[in-house]
């Protein structure tokens, strides 16, 4: 007879190191496009939408502070909500036209953005794990 264990198993922590490793990188190369580039585009379309063109720099906490602090496992909760609000913008002020569209491949135009957004709410939901600065004891972990 098999028992069950209701704790966490030595896969979970794995997969989630996983997990905020792969989105904090991914989304690194675009914050370091950007510190390497600029926020000149992203200014321009704020300016566009209305709103003040300084909000740009924001998106240097979603796309380089954030990803920093859920790569290390620090504060990883509300650092993977502040990239998934970071990417409903991003799809709203650039994206918003390719919502129902699909690429030269037929996959969805937005599956990066898509990818990033349920990455993020994905590691927001289940913490950091053991494999972090702020270990599994950490309250935003």
């Amino acid at each position: 007879m098999g028992t069950t264990t209701t704790g966490r198993n030595g896969t979970d922590d794995a997969g989630k190191l996983l997990l905020r490793a792969t989105l904090a990188i991914l989304l690194l190369f675009h914050g370091a496009a950007k510190i390497a580039g600029g926020i000149g585009f992203i200014a321009g379309m704020l300016a566009k939408a209305g709103m003040p063109p300084a909000l740009g720099y924001l998106v240097y906490v979603g796309e380089v502070l954030a990803p920093l602090m859920i790569l290390v496992g620090i504060y990883t909760r509300p650092a993977a909500l502040v990239v998934a609000i970071n990417m409903v913008v991003a799809v709203l002020l650039v994206h918003t036209g390719q919502i129902f569209t699909r690429n030269d491949t037929g996959g969805w135009a937005l599956e990066l953005q898509g990818m990033f957004l349920a990455g993020a709410l994905a590691v927001a939901l289940l913490g950091a794990g053991r494999y972090s600065l702020g270990g599994t004891a950490g309250r935003f972990n």
